[in-house]
């Protein structure tokens, strides 16, 4: 990976590591809501929403449209898919990994077997 996609990687894994921001994003996805809207739905103030909602739009993740006086955001689908792929690369070096693993073990059981016999 480059720089620039560690740097998006870190920026999105960031942003999902909050449990609010993980659920601010469900309801993004599920469609467009206002800042203000999203902001009822949890037990803290506007402010600290706002900054919830500023965190997924800097990694990516949400996108806001001013409609009158209102802030709307919507989940961007082609982010999550992005770090779907991550996940799924990550998850084939580990398979990868433990397949190895699973070789070495193999060949340490033949040479014991090997060894047993003489």
């Amino acid at each position: 990976m480059t720089v620039d996609q560690e740097d998006r990687a870190d920026a999105l894994f960031h942003a999902l590591a909050d449990r609010t921001r993980r659920d601010i994003m469900r309801r993004a996805l599920a469609g467009e809501h206002s800042v203000s809207a999203l902001a009822l739905k949890y037990d803290m103030s506007f402010a600290a929403v706002q900054k919830h909602v500023v965190v997924l739009e800097k990694a990516g993740l949400i996108t806001k449209r001013r409609h009158g006086r209102e802030q709307l955001a919507s989940g961007d689908v082609t982010a999550v898919r992005s770090v779907a792929a991550m996940l799924t690369e990550l998850e084939f070096l580990w398979r990868d990994r433990i397949a190895r693993i699973d070789e070495l073990i193999a060949m340490e059981d033949e040479v014991g077997n090997l060894r047993s016999t003489d």
